[in-house]
């Protein structure tokens, strides 16, 4: 076996370095392969290089427990872009969607619960009972931000319209004033058509705390919660945070098959989302290559890249390469010293990447039989169909959470959010078994009462998650039979999420746009001729969108094309 994997391995290192790539992409995660699809498909030669053994970054599927396949990282779909999914013919190359419906249960622990899906209907009647005000505001909250959802499409699917940097000719910035002028003023005809009322209304989103977004909307405790987890997942901030009402609006933004906002399993896990796009590059002619760690960018006396340098020593040529790892580990650690300006490295050093994100990947032998559902048969039921929500009574309970981490420690009561995929994806586990995934909130990266690298620590903490799930689901412990678990320093070593945030980077408002990654330099283009960036550290930000790396791929081919 080892045998076998180093003459792989020496194999890719020579056919790598036997040919000057058009293009070089670090990292096979599916922004990465996507630019690769979109560069490969324009003619250009392009070699993928993969540290892991296995493509697909944080969208990947890995059978850690024998006939359970976990999607590790990320395990909805929802974001990715639906011209990605129609340009790249995504269904052709093996994507398989299963919308979710019922797409959200919460139980609670005086026996009531809560059912939301994308059946108006089913909506109303639940959340009558806990307020009929609440029933009828609910339809009016969606639409709303659909609107907003629809404003934000086309910033979604663009470039930022960045000023060109200092030293571009005279006709490159007098391009680069048309493009901008056309950008601004297709955005303001947008915004101007909703309306002064619905513009302001925009704008309070985007600035306040979701707890006020959601407290002018409704009044009942469990329908604020189950809807404020979308404004902080993946997030240190609580629900009092100003901005992270703009969080809510990203994980709107999706649809599946045309239906905003419905999130879904994907066939076979998260992975198959990476592996569609891979088989759409290959098929263009991309070369992809795992088990090739880029160990340092090389750059040339004039701060131009000429290719990358593999942890075996390899030297692979190309003009241009296009890194799909976190902004900060590419100029961190990948581009050599002092080939940087100084205010770019500062401004990357202390750009945020805390996270407070842990993964735990379950096989269990049975389905949790929640006590508030009266029901004790082992089949599936709608409150197995979408994501659960334990431990969200209350934004207040969230809240309190938060401030556990913000002192240092991981929540005593974690915000989780519950999937069972193999409810309705029948590939993943055995007959009878299950698949459950555990997104769970909030856990430092540092705490300041133990380590995540204590196995008894661990241990300890993963116990507190299912002692929780068992408050609503007794028996639910004795049902396990393996888990796979990843808290910030694992998500960090592991799949190169620096500070194990799962989005490249913080997702407020100072980090969006024209001020990601960092303020001057988010067209992609980097300081250093030749580099770009295509990963989630970049516009539009983080989830499974594919906007960065079709985004950076056009990027890539307008400055390919100049006289």
């Amino acid at each position: 076996m080892w045998r076998r994997s180093l003459s792989t391995a020496t194999n890719a290192s020579t056919s790598l370095k036997e040919k000057k790539w058009d293009v070089l992409v670090i990292g096979a995660g599916h922004n990465g392969l996507t630019a690769a699809a979109y560069l490969a498909g324009s003619g250009l030669s392009v070699a993928v290089l993969e540290r892991r053994h296995v493509i697909g970054g944080a969208a990947v599927t890995e059978e850690l427990i024998p006939d359970f396949k976990f999607s590790r990282c990320s395990y909805l779909q929802s974001l990715l872009r639906p011209s990605l999914i129609r340009e790249l013919e995504l269904g052709r190359h093996g994507l398989k969607l299963l919308k979710r419906n019922p797409s959200s249960f919460t139980p609670c622990l005086d026996g009531s619960y809560l059912l939301l899906g994308p059946d108006r209907e089913l909506n109303h009647s639940e959340i009558s009972k806990f307020s009929v005000n609440d029933a009828n505001a609910y339809h009016r909250y969606e639409k709303q931000l659909e609107k907003f959802c629809k404003l934000m499409d086309p910033l979604l699917d663009s470039p930022p319209p960045e000023t060109t940097q200092n030293g571009a000719s005279s006709n490159d910035r007098l391009k680069d004033k048309f493009r901008k002028s056309v950008f601004w003023a297709s955005f303001m005809r947008q915004a101007l058509s909703l309306g002064q009322k619905d513009l302001v209304d925009f704008m309070d989103l985007l600035l306040s705390p979701a707890s006020k977004v959601l407290n002018k909307w409704f009044e009942s405790d469990v329908l604020k919660a189950t809807l404020a987890t979308d404004a902080v997942i993946g997030s240190t901030a609580s629900v009092h945070t100003p901005g992270s009402g703009y969080v809510l609006l990203h994980h709107m933004m999706g649809e599946t098959d045309g239906d905003r906002g419905i999130w879904s399993y994907v066939e076979g896990g998260m992975g198959s989302v990476s592996s569609a796009i891979a088989n759409a590059a290959r098929e263009s002619g991309a070369h992809i290559v795992t088990s090739a760690e880029v160990s340092q960018l090389m750059v040339k006396d004039s701060g131009t890249v000429n290719g990358v340098l593999l942890a075996d020593g390899t030297e692979v040529i190309s003009p241009i390469v296009l890194s799909n790892a976190t902004p900060y580990k590419t100029f961190m650690e990948l581009v050599p010293n002092n080939t940087l300006p100084d205010d770019f490295t500062r401004a990357l050093k202390y750009s945020d990447y805390s996270s407070a994100t842990t993964k735990i990947n379950l096989a269990v032998d049975k389905l949790p039989q929640f006590q508030c559902c009266k029901l004790n048969h082992p089949d599936a039921g709608p409150q197995h169909v979408g994501t659960i929500h334990i431990g969200s009574e209350s934004m207040e309970e969230i809240d309190s959470a938060c401030q556990d981490a913000v002192n240092g420690v991981p929540s005593r009561r974690p915000v989780i959010e519950m999937t069972i995929p193999s409810v309705l994806d029948k590939t993943i586990s055995p007959p009878g078994k299950h698949v459950i995934n555990l997104f769970i909130q909030y856990t430092p990266y540092k705490p300041s009462d133990g380590s995540w690298g204590n196995t008894a620590y661990r241990e300890s903490f993963a116990q507190k998650c299912f002692s929780l799930i068992e408050e609503y689901a007794p028996g639910f412990s004795s049902s396990i039979i393996g888990y796979d678990m990843l808290t910030p320093p694992d998500l960090e070593r592991e799949f190169g999420l620096t500070g194990g945030n799962i989005f490249h980077g913080a997702m407020g408002l100072d980090s969006l746009f024209l001020m990601r990654p960092v303020k001057g330099w988010s067209s992609y283009r980097t300081p250093l001729q030749g580099l770009y960036l295509c990963g989630s550290g970049t516009h539009p930000g983080g989830g499974v969108m594919g906007a960065p790396g079709r985004n950076a791929a056009r990027v890539v081919l307008q400055d390919a094309v100049k006289p």
